[in-house]
């Protein structure tokens, strides 16, 4: 492989995830990211364009996003205004079109990486409209007649937090990896990333609770990745003793979010 995603200082990677994005970059196929919330699938996409030097473009996808928009937008409306006004080059229709997320992508002068985030967000047929540009890696703009073809083919990454089934088809063009919950070795160097001088033993206790908390049935919103490592650090900055926390229970609600699995807690761990 030509080009090798490592983990970095600021993100850890499993040995299987550093597999699954070095296979998709050498099959210059999209790269599938599903996994818990909070379980580092957006910094994924920061952590390959640091590790490989390349420009990071974000395209969040939100409920009315449509697939159109990732490819460039008409602006009829300031042309219409720009006209009243006998603003010059009016007739240049050229001049009124904006490349979305995707086109910015194919236009760029050297490779980048193309972060699709929350894909599952949008309406069903969000992943199959953009099927062909994935493929072909170039799209056709009607209004001026010009084909935008990929100068390089970007890096392409895929968030899905699974709340829709995604379309076979789509599913086929992708390197498919879930980013399972990190185990308690790795969540310790996940941690020590963000906090290296935290104290062991706070670590450990913190750590306890934390995955004895995730282990209850009847817990609705599990705490995840994100929400530990913000925990710690309010025990750090509270001053907070390794043996007060599972008795204490400090500041827990910058882990548990829900009343219902707040009374849980505090019922299992008395």
């Amino acid at each position: 492989m030509s080009e090798s995603f490592n983990s970095t200082k600021q993100y850890v990677a499993s040995e299987q995830l550093l597999a699954g994005v070095n296979v998709a970059i050498a099959l210059q196929k999209p790269l599938l990211i599903k996994g818990e919330p909070g379980t580092g699938k957006t910094m994924l996409a920061q952590a390959v364009a640091q590790s490989l030097g390349k420009k990071l473009i974000i395209w969040n996808i939100k409920s009315t996003t449509k697939a159109q928009d990732g490819l460039y937008m008409y602006d009829t409306i300031q042309r219409l205004y720009d006209g009243q006004f006998g603003e010059e080059g009016v007739d240049d229709i050229a001049r009124y079109i904006k490349l979305g997320k995707l086109g910015e992508a194919f236009e760029a002068d050297e490779q980048v990486v193309l972060l699709i985030d929350e894909i599952d967000k949008a309406d069903l047929e969000f992943p199959n409209d953009l099927l062909w540009e994935l493929d072909q890696m170039e799209f056709y703009i009607h209004e001026t007649k010009r084909t935008v073809k990929a100068k390089h083919r970007p890096i392409v990454i895929i968030t899905s937090n699974a709340e829709k089934e995604l379309p076979d088809a789509f599913l086929r063009r992708c390197i498919f990896h879930y980013i399972d919950f990190p185990d308690e070795a790795l969540m310790e160097e996940i941690v020590r990333v963000h906090y290296p001088d935290v104290e062991g033993k706070l670590l450990q206790a913190a750590m306890d609770v934390f995955y004895e908390i995730r282990s209850y049935r009847d817990i609705r919103k599990k705490p995840s990745t994100s929400e530990l490592i913000d925990w710690i650090n309010a025990l750090q900055l509270g001053g907070i003793p390794a043996e007060r926390i599972r008795s204490a229970l400090p500041f827990i609600g910058v882990i548990v979010k829900k009343d219902e699995d707040l009374e849980t807690v505090r019922h299992k761990m008395v």
